[in-house]
């Protein structure tokens, strides 16, 4: 079975559930929330691992290809941010920080003010971590992000494993994605679960995910999209293909949506905030 008809079928699985069932929830106008995991950043980062990452980013593909291509595709995606003017979280992966990267300056100074959030030190399950092993990853991320004058927030676990949530809390976090699909911001604690709704890659059509924003729109509920930044092709190229056959639709739509007061873009930090401020 190819991953086209798998997305197809996922696309369609999704849709059905969002449309029939009953919300848990319902906010004053459906929020558009988008996150981005950059899982490696930089080709820089595979050499210094010497592949001892490799599989907990990807079972095909190598870390030092994944940080090629998301060195080339996140310019892409900031330029795409910033001509609709739609602000998103952008999950880092802390080791991110060691290495001198424009493309890190470039999304620090884009017009758009992102949410930078964090997707873990060095990409590992935090499943598999122990305590202080998390605390540890914690405390590098908070050090290397200091550097940029940046305090993250939002958290986006590698491998979605969410575990060690309370340290989380210690170490200033607001909210995390967590693991089930649906249309629903959970209070978790002292966080908030912002929960994914869709995945996004290459083989996903857009005509799905319009759907799913009517649906959005329509019972006024979080709709939570988030993707990888090398699932939409390997050269510039084709990633700007990518870009342009799936998000520049939905994003025009959802602009429309947004100018007629109907629906807001948000980070998952400025969706958090808004639902906090919503409660009694």
């Amino acid at each position: 079975m190819t991953h086209k008809y798998i997305s197809l079928l996922s696309q369609l699985h999704r849709f059905f559930v969002y449309s029939i069932k009953r919300p848990k929830m319902r906010l004053e106008n459906g929020m558009f929330i988008i996150s981005v995991d950059v899982d490696v950043g930089s080709k820089k980062l595979g050499i210094i691992n010497k592949g001892k990452n490799d599989a907990n980013v990807s079972s095909r593909f190598s870390e030092c290809l994944i940080g090629e291509i998301e060195e080339l595709t996140l310019p892409l995606f900031i330029d795409l941010f910033n001509h609709f003017e739609i602000p998103v979280t952008f999950a880092l992966r802390g080791q991110l920080t060691e290495v001198c990267h424009s493309n890190l300056e470039c999304l620090l100074k884009s017009s758009v003010r992102h949410d930078i959030g964090a997707h873990g030190y060095y990409h590992r399950s935090f499943k598999d971590l122990s305590y202080s092993e998390a605390e540890n990853e914690l405390r590098m991320i908070s050090l290397g992000m200091r550097k940029f004058k940046r305090i993250p927030r939002s958290f986006v676990f590698p491998r979605n494993d969410v575990a060690h949530l309370e340290l989380l809390t210690k170490y200033g976090y607001k909210c995390y994605r967590g693991q089930d699909f649906c249309m629903y911001i959970e209070k978790d604690g002292e966080l908030y679960n912002i929960h994914p709704s869709l995945f996004l890659d290459q083989n996903v059509s857009p005509k799905f995910p319009l759907k799913i924003l009517d649906v959005c729109v329509a019972k006024k509920l979080p709709l939570h999209v988030w993707f990888h930044l090398w699932n939409f092709g390997k050269t510039s190229e084709s990633v700007q293909t990518n870009i342009n056959k799936l998000f520049f639709p939905i994003f025009r739509y959802a602009q429309a949506k947004v100018k007629s007061g109907m629906l807001t873009f948000e980070t998952m930090l400025s969706a958090a905030q808004k639902v906090q401020e919503s409660r009694p």
